[in-house]
């Protein structure tokens, strides 16, 4: 069995509450224990913490795998372009091996050297993005290599060496919180409870089930929109309507919800055969030497990667753009604006 099937046959277990994850209750107690004393830690003084000479935004989960973050990061730092901020990101940059950190994340990066995710973002909003497990670090070269006067963090909610002015939480409308045990035995990264102390929370999709949303906090759907298909070969671009090969495609996804694009391409019309790796996987040619010729389309976050292999003929992306009611923005532009305001003033 691969790392691959171990990973997506325990997010199944974590979303269908199998019983046998309870044997490992002992180890979700000690996780439960370690994580309030380093918390408690850094709210008393114990350990230090950073804050940034700009408001910082943190754009995390309590969950492990995709809730939806990097849209939610992709559609914010272009919102607050549009209102006149110059936004910057940071990122831990998972899953790369950069020839040194804090590194500067380019348009032309190469994925392995910054991850997917920071490279997506990058290429999607033009803002300037610094990658290290540091995020005060991180913080350091962004500022002083950039004009920047507001941070957008993404992920690191849990990151509480990063002090920040706004914390946003993204969470599955349709899996939820599973068994809503904290790690291993489930997915939760933090208990429900923390999200009555963040700023706002979005919900990625129509809520399947009721969730334990707390009332006080200011709540936002979001959908994810397909966009037009995109060739990893070519600067063609095709709509759904205009598709000119059969519905019948290979559809693969190394993200933490492979079944979440399964769906969508289902809706748009397509029979996809499913190809699901584990997130932030590492292609190499041969992952795509499939039985059946077909075309291939996969996520944006998988193209910045297969692109720079000799991909694969007749190969798509299918980017999705994030909408947020535009009262949500609004709020942002306007709390940053009071943070400034108090700044000044002291």
């Amino acid at each position: 069995m691969t790392a691959s099937s171990n990973e997506h046959r325990l997010v199944r277990s974590w979303y269908q509450k199998s019983l046998w994850l309870y044997l490992l209750a002992p180890l979700s107690l000690l996780y439960f224990l370690l994580a309030g004393v380093r918390r408690l830690g850094f709210r008393l003084g114990i350990f230090s913490s950073f804050k940034a000479a700009v408001p910082t935004i943190v754009v995390g989960n309590i969950t492990v795998g995709g809730a939806g973050k990097t849209p939610v990061v992709i559609a914010l730092v272009e919102a607050l372009c549009k209102q006149g901020f110059k936004p910057g990101v940071i990122s831990r940059g998972y899953g790369s091996d950069a020839p040194c950190y804090p590194y500067a994340v380019k348009a032309d990066s190469l994925p392995i050297h910054c991850g997917d995710e920071p490279l997506l973002i990058a290429q999607q909003t033009g803002a300037p993005v610094v990658i290290d497990a540091n995020r005060k670090s991180a913080i350091t070269m962004l500022l002083e290599h950039n004009d920047c006067d507001v941070i957008v963090a993404d992920d690191g909610l849990q990151h509480y060496a990063l002090q920040r002015d706004i914390e946003i939480v993204v969470v599955d409308g349709q899996r939820g919180f599973g068994n809503a045990w904290l790690l291993p035995v489930g997915p939760l990264r933090e208990l429900t409870h923390r999200l009555s102390q963040v700023d706002y929370i979005i919900a990625n999709g129509k809520l399947e089930t009721e969730l334990p949303l707390p009332a006080a906090t200011p709540f936002y759907a979001m959908t994810l929109q397909a966009q037009a298909l995109q060739s990893l070969t070519t600067t063609n671009q095709v709509t759904m309507a205009d598709w000119p090969y059969g519905k019948r495609v290979h559809a693969v996804a190394g993200i933490g919800n492979p079944a979440r694009f399964f769906t969508t391409l289902r809706q748009l019309g397509f029979d996809p055969v499913e190809h699901a790796f584990a997130d932030h996987y590492h292609y190499a040619e041969q992952d795509f030497n499939f039985a059946e010729t077909l075309p291939i389309i996969m996520t944006a976050k998988d193209a910045v990667k297969v692109r720079t292999l000799q991909a694969p003929g007749n190969s798509w992306c299918l980017p999705v753009e994030a909408e947020i009611d535009p009262l949500f923005f609004a709020s942002i532009s306007q709390q940053i604006e009071s943070l400034n305001a108090k700044r000044q003033q002291s």
